[in-house]
């Protein structure tokens, strides 16, 4: 049995982890300041996991969060493009600062490994399709630039201190428990949402925009995975289906699942906002053996199953 602090524990993809750490026995802790996080998420196993409620920004805190782990699964983060574009110091603080605060912690207790979130926004708006590991960055909102500073951290903490970490760099990712009520939330519950209320889905742009939209127990997998493998060490890898789908065809398939003819209603884009979004997976596939996934129609038929509940 291992030890496990989640940071974000209690947000929509660390409740997740979380919520598999117990399925299998581990012994689980959460760092969370429930800015985004909710208590809900994670309040039925209480009675199992150890709760540190506290701000990455604060070093020490971190440091008590991270003392006696072998693992940091750090998911830690404010993870919002537009919300980063209205603030964006607080992004910084929160995303590199605090990463850099894990990192200093997780070197200290000599963890066995550190998995970093990251995110496909580092890529920019690159025409180049699908998005892979080696092009370069151009990182276009507050949000992805510090993403990026924290990849760029954990490879350093790697390199200089042999501190074993992994970046991860998710494309879209959605599920059950992903919070449609914030004017920051992703596109995918805040659409469900509003059409199982009657009421049109709001696109900015013309809705040609692509993702890859990725379920969220492919991410879970991707970070257990990323813990246990040796080849994943000092590795920056995509974790995506490697397809994309508009925004559009997103409004075709909830209508199909939900029975409806919603029309969509279109406002500006928004800036910072990617056009297109693609991986190319392979990386992940050989370093981490990712295969068993779980595609889109049937992860999107899940998310509305649940939001229906």
């Amino acid at each position: 049995m291992a030890c496990y602090l989640v940071t974000g524990g209690a947000g929509f993809i660390g409740s997740h982890i979380v919520a598999e750490l117990v399925r299998r026995g581990e012994t689980v802790r959460v760092l969370d300041n429930f800015s985004s996080g909710r208590r809900e998420n994670i309040a039925h196993h209480l009675g199992r996991i150890e709760l540190h409620e506290g701000d990455l920004c604060d070093l020490e805190i971190v440091r008590r969060a991270v003392a006696g782990m072998d693992y940091v699964l750090h998911l830690g983060a404010i993870p919002s493009v537009p919300r980063s574009v209205a603030a964006p110091l607080a992004s910084h603080q929160a995303n590199a600062t605090g990463t850099l605060h894990v990192l200093l912690a997780a070197r200290e207790a000599q963890v066995r490994r550190v998995v970093y979130s990251s995110s496909s926004s580092v890529y920019g708006n690159s025409p180049t399709l699908p998005k892979h590991e080696d092009m370069p960055t151009h990182p276009l909102s507050p949000y992805a630039v510090s993403k990026l500073a924290g990849e760029n951290y954990c490879t350093a903490f790697h390199e200089v201190y042999g501190l074993p970490t992994v970046s991860l760099r998710y494309f879209n990712v959605f599920g059950p428990r992903q919070d449609p009520n914030s004017e920051y939330a992703a596109v995918i519950p805040k659409f469900i949402t509003a059409m199982l209320n009657g009421a049109a889905p709001v696109i900015y742009g013309d809705g040609l925009q692509s993702r890859d939209f990725t379920y969220v127990t492919n991410v879970v997998a991707a970070n257990l995975l990323a813990c246990e493998r040796d080849t994943a060490v000092g590795q920056v890898m995509n974790v995506a289906l490697g397809d994309r789908v508009t925004l559009l065809e997103l409004v075709e398939e909830l209508n199909a699942i939900l029975g409806t003819q919603q029309l969509p209603r279109f406002e500006a884009e928004r800036p910072g906002d990617v056009k297109h979004s693609q991986a190319d997976a392979s990386r992940a596939k050989a370093l981490l053996g990712l295969e068993e996934f779980v595609d889109f129609r049937q992860g999107l038929r899940e998310t509305v199953a649940w939001f229906r509940d």
